[in-house]
């Protein structure tokens, strides 16, 4: 049954007289305590925000000796009491209220300043499962909501980002603060539990491996409130959500403008596709537009990685995001001043291309510290009408599955190895999604088409235009291996790749038509495997 207000009008000007001081993050914290003691503010604390406070030289009262009832169970109960939450909860201009603070000798609580238990930096470091619990905050939160709830009277603070903000309210107004200023800290001190009560919920999911909870929330703090949107009229923010998958979310600028929200999504598709190929193994590059790449490619140096992929197409190349697999060197920043480029990731950069890339003030340099592993677990989720879709992170490997050749004709060993990089750029290209390969390098990419015989001959079509770009005798894709994210449903789709000059295939079979499509390949002598994994990226 929901509870009916009394509809007490609320004031707008609220005098802070006490303030309550409970935080974990202490930034801020004395240089908060003295201005409000500048304002003749009693000050109520515990724990370590008492004794800091206390060592400033600044006055201040123990809960304990407001609630009559010592910090116990190594603090997880100090500050749940009737003595703290009936002062922040009480209605002054309700009479009862009044009554039943009078009676049980509850003193109001105008201000509560209010951070809670590292919980979120506990876990990103890796604490083990006890650790990580008894860091999740109780009393904090229900002081917080309480707080909140109460914004009629109180005035809540949660993050130290607001103190300078609360201390020019008070010193505006004579220590006093306005009612649409209490209603916007509210709503964020219940953003702040929320998200707060969402990092704990997943990890609980995560830690006792329950992939699809009953109830399922996605929080995070701004990080960023950009110009717009993937449009002009649309407005947006970067929300981190403490997952520190290493990427654009993690990165460090060095260098540009801050990025817009194309730029990030962009910059993170890029990064996820150049992971697939680790460090260790040798250099690589990805070239991203529209979140597609224009090209991807291996090398013996990362300048060569980087001319190989861009060779692929040059000319959608141009206002792309660059990503890298190993550090930016001189050489490789050389060349890749020469394009207009948006953004640059990777692991890290010398002191040498730093300077050269410089040279750009705004070209956005980022450095993430490290590559993400593609086969770690992890979730991505995107919003329809009325509704979120949460599905697990594509982790597939094709160097984990089983290939099966389905053919009369076995692939080379330069064809499997060609097949295997097509179907990793494969698994990153949008559906429908055909991937050309050759020696290491993309030779033709076609993203995104409602047919995948469109997506065949428009790949087949960028190589041809790449070939007179570079003077080439003939497009890559003659004598190349072919990845499709999908099955093949008919056999016009292997035929026009064929007609493109591919020798091999990759897809992952499972077709009603599969015998169709195998009799064309055998036909043409074109060698074929299965992969049994679907890569579909909508």
């Amino acid at each position: 049954m929901a509870v009916v207000s009394k509809m007490i009008p609320a004031p707008d000007k609220v005098k802070i007289r006490t303030a309550l001081l409970s935080v974990s993050d202490k930034t801020g914290i004395v240089e908060l305590a003295r201005a409000l003691a500048d304002h003749g503010v009693r000050l109520l604390s515990t724990g370590g925000t008492f004794k800091a406070i206390r060592e400033a030289g600044l006055d201040v009262t123990d809960v304990s000796d407001v609630t009559g009832f010592p910090e116990i169970m190594d603090g997880r109960v100090k500050t749940l009491h009737p003595g703290v939450h009936g002062g922040l909860l009480a209605i002054r201009d309700d009479a009862e209220h009044a009554k039943a603070m009078e009676e049980h000798k509850i003193g109001a609580i105008d201000l509560a300043v209010i951070n809670l238990y590292p919980f979120e930096e506990v876990r990103a470091a890796g604490g083990d499962y006890p650790t990580t619990v008894e860091n999740i905050d109780i009393g904090g939160p229900a002081m917080i909501r309480a707080a909140a709830k109460n914004h009629a009277y109180v005035t809540i603070v949660t993050d130290p980002q607001d103190y300078p903000q609360l201390i020019e309210a008070m010193r505006a107004d004579e220590g006093k603060t306005a009612y649409a200023f209490r209603q916007k800290l509210a709503a964020r001190a219940y953003s702040r539990t929320a998200a707060y009560d969402t990092m704990i919920s997943n990890w609980f999911a995560e830690a006792l491996d329950i992939e699809m909870p009953r109830y399922r929330t996605v929080g995070g703090i701004l990080a960023q409130e950009m110009r717009y949107g993937e449009n002009p009229h649309q407005s947006a923010g970067f929300y981190l959500t403490g997952d520190k998958r290493p990427g654009v979310s993690t990165a460090t600028l060095i260098q540009g403008k801050q990025l817009s929200y194309n730029n990030i999504n962009d910059t993170d598709a890029a990064y996820e596709l150049v992971s697939e190929f680790p460090a260790e193994m040798g250099a690589a590059c990805a070239i991203i537009k529209h979140a597609n790449p224009c090209g991807v490619a291996i090398g013996s140096s990362l300048v060569d990685a980087y001319g190989r992929a861009l060779a692929c197409d040059s000319t959608s190349a141009f206002g792309g995001v660059i990503a890298l697999n190993q550090m930016l060197d001189a050489a490789t920043a050389e060349q890749i001043i020469k394009l207009f480029t948006e953004v640059i990731i990777a692991p890290d950069a010398s002191e040498e291309a730093k300077a050269i890339i410089a040279k750009k003030p705004n070209l956005r340099l980022l450095l993430a510290g490290g590559l993400p592993d593609p086969r770690s677990r992890g979730l991505t989720a995107k919003t329809v009408s009325g509704g979120l879709l949460v599905q697990t992170r594509d982790n597939g490997m094709v160097e984990d599955l089983d290939l099966r050749v389905v053919t009369k004709r076995a692939p080379s060993k330069q064809e499997l190895i060609d097949m295997k990089f097509a179907f990793k750029v494969a698994k990153h290209v949008k559906s429908n999604a055909v991937v050309y390969a050759k020696d290491g390098q993309t030779a033709g990419i076609g993203a995104g088409q409602m047919s995948r015989v469109d997506s065949a001959r428009i790949a087949a079509l960028k190589a041809e235009e790449s070939a007179k770009v570079m003077g080439w005798a003939a497009p890559m894709t003659q004598g190349s291996a072919v990845a499709s994210e999908a099955f093949l449903p008919f056999a016009d789709g292997l035929l026009s790749m064929i007609a493109a000059g591919a020798t091999a295939l990759i897809q992952p079979g499972g077709s009603m038509r599969d015998e169709e499509v195998i009799a064309a390949a055998d036909e043409h002598g074109v060698a074929m495997v299965f992969t049994g994994m679907r890569h579909f990226r909508h």
